[in-house]
Formats: C-alpha cells, structure tokens, sequence
C-alpha cells in the first residue's frame, strides 16, 4: 500500500501511527498540543522515536463527546496538517467523519483519512475520499452494544463500510478496517474484540488497530490514562501476533521496541520451521 509518498510491506511488519490531537478536550491529551509550537515539537519528537505515519485529529471522540462545528474542526487541523507537511516528511492521517473536512484536509496535504464511522455518518464522504484518491481507514462503530454474536456481527458492518468503500469508487488497495477498540462495545466486548483480531484479516483488508491507553485498559488494570503504557503494549503484541498492519498509539518509543522484540521472536520461530 501506497500512503502519501510512502510504500508499506503490509504483510511482513506492524507500522506505527502516532497521535496528534489538536483539541481541547481529548482523553488522553486533551489542549497539550493546541499550540502549533507545541505540536510541531511533538510531532519531531515521535518522528525520532520512529513514527510511520501521523494521524491529526480536530475532534474529540472520548465518550460522551460534543462533535464541533464543520468550521472549528476545520480550524483546528488544516494549519497544523500543513505546517506538518511544509516541515516533515512523514505521511498524515486525517481523524475525521465529516466530508467537509476530510476534503479541506486533503487539498491542505492529508495523505489519508481515518473515519471513526466507517463511511456512514456522513454520505458524501466516501467520493471525497475516492475522488481524492487517497487510502482511507474505516472503523467499526455503532449506537449501541445489543450484539448476539459479536465478531460476527462486527465482520459484517466493516463489510457494509467496505461496500460504501467500493461503491464510490475506492480501490481495494486503499482500505484498511479497525475493529473500533472502545467504540459501540462494554468493557468485555472490547477484550473479546482484542482476542480475536486474526478474525478481521479474513475480510483480506489490512488491519489498524487503536487500542492505546483506552478505557478497557484502564479498567482491567485500574489505572488513569497516563498510565496505560504497560497495557497498551500488550495489546501492541497481540496486534503483531494476530497480523495487524498498524497500531495508533500515543507512546511511540516504547512502541516501536515492543514491536521490534515481538517480530524477532516470531520471525525467529518461521525460520525455524522453514528449516523443519
């Protein structure tokens, strides 16, 4: 897969996408980076640390969020999306579920949009996308958690996303699925999810996943959002175990090393085999 200027072996390594949110009010790091100086830094900094892609979002998507004005959001991202673009080589994600802004951010430089909705919050995004030709992430999502088989069902929407995709006119090779960690699932569903993730390949699409210091970390280990690390790697190991493609997550360094452990261990045991 082709992002930006940037040529990605989807089959043979996990990519990192590290988060920049220029909102006031993010879980996780909410008004940190609202200052572009402070997020130009942030940005150089995660670079160093091995930072694949960067995804800028405008809009807050922590539970029981506000969404903002077309206008706002559209502030906030396109002089930060082209500040990044002016100073960095680095292929950017654009966190957005709004056409307007998804097409604001592409002629601004946006090298992909992330869609928390899949395509179906607002229907004109799909041709935006497909017009641009641009990769495009969808992530499952829904209103409620009244599932009665949920991998199954999960499988199924990202299918109808696919379809919405493809009926606009993008190309196979420009869609990448997210389970939605944290999105329209409790606290057990959001486990089962991780547990099964090799599921979601069998869709024959690259998988992101975006787990990184997420309520059900903090849940199964008590602990406020700051301190989510250890958690988050651990769901960085299943990711590269179960074949995702890229993990969205806030601690780049820490990262980076767990992935590379995990794929010496595992490339480790297929040469192994090969020589059986």
């Amino acid at each position: 897969m082709k992002i930006g200027r940037r040529e990605f072996d989807l089959k043979n390594h996990t990519y990192i996408m590290g988060i920049l949110n220029v909102t006031p009010d993010s879980f996780s790091d909410g008004g940190r980076f609202n200052r572009m100086d402070d997020a130009l830094f942030h940005v150089e900094q995660m670079l160093e640390e091995g930072m694949d892609i960067l995804d800028i979002g405008g809009e807050s998507t922590r539970p029981g969020y506000a969404q903002v004005p077309e206008t706002e959001e559209i502030d906030r991202v396109i002089p930060v999306i082209e500040a990044v673009k002016r100073r960095f080589d680095v292929p950017v994600s654009l966190d957005t579920c709004k056409e307007a802004v998804a097409a604001a951010g592409i002629s601004a430089g946006a090298d992909m949009i992330n869609d928390i909705w899949g395509l179906k919050s607002d229907p004109k995004m799909a041709r935006v996308i497909a017009d641009a030709h641009v990769p495009c992430i969808l992530m499952h999502n829904r209103e409620n958690t009244d599932y009665q088989d949920l991998i199954r069902e999960v499988k199924e929407e990202l299918k109808e996303s696919v379809k919405l995709a493809k009926g606009a006119g993008i190309r196979q090779e420009e869609i990448i699925l997210d389970p939605g960690i944290g999105f329209g699932k409790t606290y057990q569903q959001n486990l089962q999810m991780l547990c099964a993730l090799e599921e979601l390949k069998e869709l024959g699409y690259p998988v992101l996943l975006g787990a990184s210091r997420k309520s059900v970390i903090g849940i199964t280990l008590d602990l406020p959002v700051q301190e989510r690390t250890e958690g988050t790697l651990v769901t960085t190991v299943l990711a590269v175990m179960k074949g995702c493609a890229f993990v969205r997550v806030h601690d780049i360094k820490e990262n980076v090393r767990t992935i590379r452990m995990t794929e010496a261990v595992l490339n480790a045991g297929r040469a192994e085999q090969d020589r059986g």
